[in-house]
């Protein structure tokens, strides 16, 4: 077989359509054939973020591609992050650093100068490897927004990308959304759609594919494949709160021992890193639910605030709903309350913020000795310590700093972290993906909470269980697309003279 050597643009007809794990999974078959291969986002707004190796921040989706190359992440694969704090304004982070905030409009003056860091960082990833397969933001048919655009088309156009058009069909009304999303683009932008995959599918193929004949008849341009729905697909989803909301996060095993663990963790409306809790979520025995109103806190074994990217508000936000007082009161009753990051400062004494960078102070908690000011710079690292006799590692996103803390220390090492008993707290992410830690956590809690009969499982690798869930990405790419004619895009590109979608439905309907 010739040597592969290329790029390829992975858009979406929706957010949440596929395009993540669709890169992951491109990403993990061509290494599988001996190709080196990076991914890219050039720009991506998500609260769910790391830390790279190269001390920067990226969206977590990226490092989930990173892995599956068999690459750490790098400020390289996604130059340009937008972190909202509010519904109007986000954070602007430029090359894993943070450059202000912006809001929807004057975001748009800035979007030239970014399109050059953009279109040079793609190029320097093409020169260093093989293939480089690319994901696009949101919708390609968002076209208010084309002028302007460093995502999709503009992004195609400007470093010439032959690109692919993935559509979610469990959403309902996928041809439509395939067959339209071509034919708002201009004739430019149309001739690089070089054909479709269908995701999520369930159902008889049989019935499927008379559509799809119609979808290539009308566009000219074929189905590359039908991916299954998947159902042991759910860690590091950058989308993943829209398909969970209330309900059992992952798929967990029955019991190791007699009896089940329940997990409730506080979705803020501005959560962050909110995949923290999914190592929890792979034990065996351990129920991990999102919760947004008091009731769901009764019968938690253990409580978890997670991270956010407005923690003075999302503390507010915590009092009106009546969460507040029912995480005091299960805090009161001895059961365990575990912070992390954002929830972490909130279940202090108090949190100021001379430097305005959340604009307002607060008091927290109460429930850890503990005072925390905000700096305007912002914490990025990658520790490494030890917890209660675990080697541990993490990273850390925060402005927070704690400036005074009476509680026994959680973490040693170069860290900050409380542990009062019931209630515990870090800053860093990440720290429950180590095993040993999060075994003997799950056992403190089982003690505390009065679950005599549950035991953690002795064997949970939460590693093993991401490289699983990488692997089964790779397989679904490898079973359900045409891969000769996926090759064949990466290397050639678009077929040229596509045509040009002018045209409505009319003849094609029985």
């Amino acid at each position: 077989m010739d040597p592969l050597r290329g790029a390829l643009l992975v858009a979406g007809t929706t957010s949440d359509a596929g395009k993540s794990a669709l890169v992951a999974g491109i990403c993990r078959w061509l290494v599988r054939q001996g190709v080196s291969v990076a991914p890219f986002k050039a720009q991506n707004m998500s609260n769910n973020s790391v830390v790279t190796v190269d001390g920067g921040e990226i969206g977590r989706a990226q490092a989930m591609q990173a892995h599956a190359c068999g690459l750490a992440p790098s400020v390289a694969f996604n130059p340009v992050l937008l972190k909202p704090g509010s519904d109007r304004s986000s954070q602007v982070v430029v090359l894993g650093r943070a450059q202000g905030t912006v809001s929807a409009l004057s975001y748009r003056e800035r979007k030239g100068a970014l399109l050059e860091v953009v279109t040079a960082t793609l190029a320097d990833l093409r020169s260093r490897y093989d293939v480089v397969v690319c994901e696009g933001a949101g919708s390609p048919a968002e076209i208010n927004l084309r002028a302007t655009d460093i995502a999709n088309m503009g992004l195609a156009q400007a470093a010439d990308l032959p690109v692919v058009l993935v559509g979610d069909i469990d959403r309902g009304g996928v041809l439509a959304h395939l067959f339209g999303t071509v034919a708002v683009l201009s004739p430019a932008d149309q001739a690089r759609i070089a054909g479709f995959v269908v995701n999520k599918f369930r159902g008889d193929p049989t019935l499927l594919a008379p559509g799809l004949d119609q979808l290539r008849a009308l566009t000219g341009r074929p189905t590359l494949g039908v991916v299954p729905w998947a159902d042991g697909l759910w860690l590091d989803a950058e989308d993943s709160l829209s398909a969970v909301t209330d309900g059992v996060l992952g798929r967990p095993a029955p019991p190791w021992g007699a009896q089940w663990l329940r997990v409730a963790v506080v979705r803020f409306p501005r959560i962050s890193n909110a995949t923290d809790a999914e190592a929890l979520a792979c034990e065996p025995g351990v129920a991990v639910r999102y919760v947004t109103e008091p009731s769901r806190i009764e019968g938690a074994d253990l409580v978890v605030l997670p991270g956010s990217k407005a923690t003075v508000a999302d503390l507010g936000w915590l009092r009106r709903t009546g969460l507040a007082d029912a995480v005091v009161a299960h805090a009161k009753a001895r059961r365990p309350v575990l912070g992390i990051c954002g929830g972490y400062q909130m279940l202090g004494l108090r949190i100021a913020d001379p430097h305005g960078v959340e604009a307002e102070s607060a008091a927290g908690l109460g429930l850890l000795d503990l005072e925390v000011e905000f700096a305007a710079d912002k914490v990025l690292q990658n520790p490494a310590g030890t917890a209660w006799g675990h080697p541990v590692r993490g990273y850390e996103i925060h402005h927070g700093r704690v400036v005074r803390s009476g509680d026994p220390v959680l973490l040693d090492g170069p860290c900050e972290g409380s542990d009062a008993g019931v209630v515990l707290g870090t800053h860093w992410h990440g720290l429950l993906e180590n095993d040993g830690f999060r075994r003997a956590l799950l056992a403190r809690v089982a003690e505390q909470a009065g679950r005599t009969g549950f035991r953690a499982a002795p064997g949970t690798s939460f590693a093993a269980e991401r490289a699983a869930q990488l692997d089964l990405l790779g397989d679904l790419v490898a079973q359900h697309l045409d891969t000769a004619a996926v090759r064949d895009v990466i290397g050639h590109g678009a077929p040229p003279n596509l045509p040009t979608v002018t045209s409505g439905l009319a003849g094609f309907i029985q």
